[in-house]
């Protein structure tokens, strides 16, 4: 059963300031471990003069690649709690590097780990996070008759309006949640009275930011 996850769709950054300590968040998204290791590489090179460039990252749709570093921090004060902020907001395909100015105060176990996860939610706060969710590529061919009636079905089921062209017939495509298909089908013929020619065209992820959708390609 294909399920929807949180993923990081564009990359942010946010910074904390802690007792004169400079920590800053950049998140990146990232399909692969070696994208994230590049990314790392790019940061360390960006902040070369910083005391630490701590990451973490998690992979996939269930979340099985996951990964993170202290970076000389004392041992879980930095990329365990990092890693554990992205666990609990529950995104996928996101790495994120926080870089540590260091400010002469030492913070102890407990300041490096509340300032290295909120180093992680203002990053957050500053990214652009999406439900990927799983859907069909429908193409309906209908006479000008079944028009209304098929937008009025997707409208009631909250179906995205489709990419229509018009011609001796009408050719509609939606795209739509994997969980409405069956609904979507049968409502489509039993209102048109079976003249609709409804077609799979396969399935593929998606989602919904500020009005529009975002399509991410068939994946079976």
């Amino acid at each position: 059963m294909w399920e929807g996850y949180r993923i990081l769709y564009r990359g942010g950054k946010g910074e904390l300031t802690e007792k004169k300590s400079c920590f800053i968040a950049t998140t990146r998204p990232v399909e692969s471990e070696e994208e994230a290791a590049a990314f790392v590489e790019e940061m360390r090179k960006q902040y070369w003069d910083a005391r630490h460039n701590c990451f973490a990252y998690v992979i996939g749709e269930r979340g099985q690649i996951q990964r993170c570093s202290d970076d000389g921090e004392p041992a879980q004060t930095a990329g365990r709690p990092m890693l554990d902020v992205l666990l609990g907001e529950q995104v996928r395909n996101i790495c994120v590097v926080v870089t540590r100015y260091f400010g002469g105060t030492l913070l102890g176990t407990g300041g490096l780990v509340r300032a290295y996860s909120g180093a992680v939610r203002e990053g957050l706060n500053n990214s652009v996070i999406v439900e990927k969710c799983p859907g069909r590529r429908v193409k309906i061919i209908t006479d000008y008759n079944g028009v209304g009636k098929i937008q009025y079905i997707a409208a009631q089921l909250g179906i995205p309006a489709p990419e229509t062209e018009y011609g001796v017939e009408v050719v509609m495509r939606f795209v739509v949640p994997e969980e409405k298909k069956g609904s979507f089908a049968a409502q489509v013929t039993e209102k048109t009275g079976g003249q609709a020619v409804i077609e799979d065209e396969g399935f593929l992820y998606y989602a919904k930011m500020d009005g529009s959708l975002i399509l991410f390609g068939d994946q079976m």
